[in-house]
């Protein structure tokens, strides 16, 4: 069988005018624009309703597909957008319509007792226009407590599918299991716990790993998985200190068809019930992977991880992650490989990291690499997709000792990090497409312990910047106080926060700046903090199974 991006390489050659495309998201719009290379393109959109154009991204170019991609974001959902593309002399003009997220019910399946002792197994779904809805009977909750005795609590075959207010608690594998191929199935406002085998090593014996709370099996796709709490699998991964993790996961796609958000959930453990990674799943080294194209994974409060907290591989085409908090793991974000991009990763904030029970030292903020992989006998690199990093922020001391790992690392752009780590900051030259970072803030390991005075104290998970910070100025100084001169050496002084008003201006990514510039980081001054987990979904409203 022919790649599908083989074939639309060859569609390319055959059309004389291939079209523009878009495919969106709640909050996204992906761009797909068949042309020869004719230098950088430029984007402009604007909602139908408006009569002011605004500046988009530039989109990367791909000339294994002859192809500009690239995505809009920080959209309404349910709204008309009109979109222009302009490369050289070429141009096109599209209308995209993000998806609703209000959800029309057709059908209502009200789950009774009797359907919480075994698994439960959804065969009737709904359409387009009228999903069908699993919930709880009015003023009642459901919960199913499979105590061990069975592989999962719910399997789901049908396509248009709401599994809403539940409780899920005891599978022996997989809690929620999606079938291959099923397409737009919710799972919101649920609590999983207790699932799974028991993890560990592989030097253990044990060659199993990533029983899920949700597993969505080959091909499946247009998955929405928000408001959720994940926590406490039965098990727990290993750390590093007996090799590779292998244990549970929080979500996990398999070669998913793409068209997937996750948003609003909490996931969360301990330690010594940690995650292998927190969303995950593969092929990792593909063109398909997880959650392979045209999704977002936002909002999200993710920790316990021995792994990777978010592991976004295969070919990240139009995938956008922003606006997570992410903390207790070892890797933040991996993205090897990513073999078609692009992949946008913004306005994250990166919290501690730790390689074992007993090493805090830290791991990698963002996992790189790649590796060839042959299609229909040709050997095709999985390395060369584009990544854009903006506006992300690490905490220290206690995060990350990386910000990339030694992996190879092609196409990558940076701009406006708080990148302060105790280690490497950006991977040396290589052979290949070059990266280009610049217009971070970094520093080496004092500089991470230091970076807490950037910030304003706060009770809640925000991380606005200070005015000033503090900074050691290096040397004997001299003071007089009172008529009495002194020195000190090396003193810690104020000094203008770097961060405030420094940042570059990224069209669509930094808009609502306030002040004389944007700010560099993931937090703006003057603009509402950044929400993570179900709590702080909008409109958030306590869930049968913590009511009745």
């Amino acid at each position: 069988m022919t790649p599908w991006f083989l074939s639309l390489a060859a569609f390319f050659q055959a059309a004389a005018t291939p079209p523009a495309t878009a495919v969106a998201t709640f909050e996204s719009i992906g761009i797909y624009y068949p042309s020869p290379d004719l230098g950088p393109a430029t984007v402009q959109f604007r909602a139908s309703s408006s009569q002011q154009w605004r500046e988009g991204y530039p989109p990367a170019y791909d000339p294994r597909l002859h192809e500009y991609r690239g995505s809009l974001v920080l959209l309404q959902p349910d709204t008309e957008y009109q979109i222009r593309i302009q490369a050289g002399e070429r141009s096109a003009e599209l209308t995209a319509r993000t998806r609703t997220d209000a959800f029309p019910i057709g059908a209502t399946t009200h789950l009774t007792e009797s359907d919480a002792g075994q698994t439960l197994v959804i065969r009737e779904g709904g359409s387009e226009s009228a999903w069908r809805l699993y919930t709880p009977e009015p003023g009642k909750k459901w919960s199913s407590d499979l105590f061990n005795l069975a592989d999962n609590n719910i399997v789901v075959e049908a396509d248009y599918v709401i599994l809403r207010g539940l409780e899920l608690k005891g599978a022996a594998q997989h809690a929620i299991l999606i079938k291959p191929g099923v397409q737009n199935v919710v799972v919101e406002d649920c609590r999983i716990a207790g699932w799974g085998r028991i993890g560990g090593a592989r030097v253990w014996g044990i060659f199993y790993g990533s029983d899920s709370a949700v597993y969505a099996q080959k091909g499946a796709g247009h998955l929405v998985i928000q408001r959720n709490l994940i926590e406490h699998p039965r098990g727990g991964s290993n750390d590093w200190e007996s090799g590779h993790p292998e244990g549970p996961q929080a979500i996990s796609l398999l070669d998913s068809s793409g068209g997937n958000v996750i948003r609003f959930n909490t996931i969360r453990s301990t330690e010594d019930h940690g995650y292998n990674d927190g969303i995950g799943g593969g092929s990792n080294f593909s063109f398909a992977g997880s959650p392979n194209r045209d999704s977002d994974i936002y909002s999200n409060h993710i920790s316990h991880c021995w792994d990777d907290a978010i592991e976004s591989e295969g070919a990240n085409m139009n995938v956008r992650i922003w606006s997570n908090y992410i903390h207790h793991t070892f890797t933040h974000v991996a993205t090897a490989s990513t073999s078609m991009g692009p992949l946008y990763i913004f306005r994250n904030i990166f919290g501690s990291s730790r390689v074992t029970h007993l090493d805090p030292s830290g791991g990698t903020i963002i996992k790189t690499g790649g590796r060839d992989v042959e299609l229909n006998g040709e050997k095709l690199s999985t390395l060369l997709g584009a990544r854009f990093i903006f506006h992300n922020t690490t905490l220290q001391p206690g995060g990350a000792l990386d910000v990339f790992s030694g992996h190879p690392t092609h196409n990558a752009v940076t701009r406006n990090n708080i990148f302060y780590a105790r280690g490497r900051t950006y991977p040396q030259p290589q052979p290949g497409p070059p990266n280009d970072f610049k217009h971070d803030l970094t520093g080496g390991y004092l500089g991470g312990g230091f970076v807490q005075s950037m910030f304003l104290p706060a009770q809640n998970l925000e991380w606005f910047l200070a005015p000033t910070m503090n900074k050691i100025k290096w040397g004997r100084i001299e003071y007089t106080r009172s008529g009495k001169t002194f020195a000190i050496t090396d003193p810690l002084q104020p000094i203008p926060n770097p961060a405030l008003d420094r940042a570059v201006r990224l069209p669509n990514f930094n808009d609502d700046f306030t002040g004389a510039a944007p700010d560099i980081g993931a937090y703006e001054t003057g603009r509402p903090p950044l929400r993570f987990g179900r709590e702080m979904a909008p409109g958030f409203r306590r869930a049968p199974w913590e009511l009745y």
